[in-house]
């Protein structure tokens, strides 16, 4: 099973807002490729400065390597171009891609 990571860190001024945009709408259209099996959504506890923001990582967990090959390619710059639209200027991310193990 492959792990795909999104750290998001977003300004506090719309924090609740976007945890909210991301329940109802991006998250369910991001499962709706059907690409991926089901997610979760974390909240980081350890900030390390205060930058102002906070911290999450949405987990989406994906059954092969080729599945989210294939959301990249078919989907996500365009998901992706929704939330900087909106959030323009209010967040920071990276993506990571792991083999769960176990």
């Amino acid at each position: 099973m492959i792990l795909y990571n999104v750290t998001i860190n977003i300004d506090n001024s719309v924090a609740e807002e976007w945890l909210a945009w991301m329940k109802e709408v991006h998250i369910p259209e991001v499962m709706a490729t059907t690409y991926f099996i089901k997610y979760q959504i974390c909240k980081m506890l350890t900030e390390y400065e205060d930058n102002g923001g906070t911290t999450y990582a949405v987990q989406y967990f994906a059954r092969h390597m080729d599945d989210l090959e294939e959301y990249q390619r078919d989907f996500e710059a365009d998901l992706q171009k929704k939330h900087h639209a909106r959030y323009y200027n209010k967040y920071v991310t990276f993506h990571s891609i792991l083999e769960v193990m176990e």
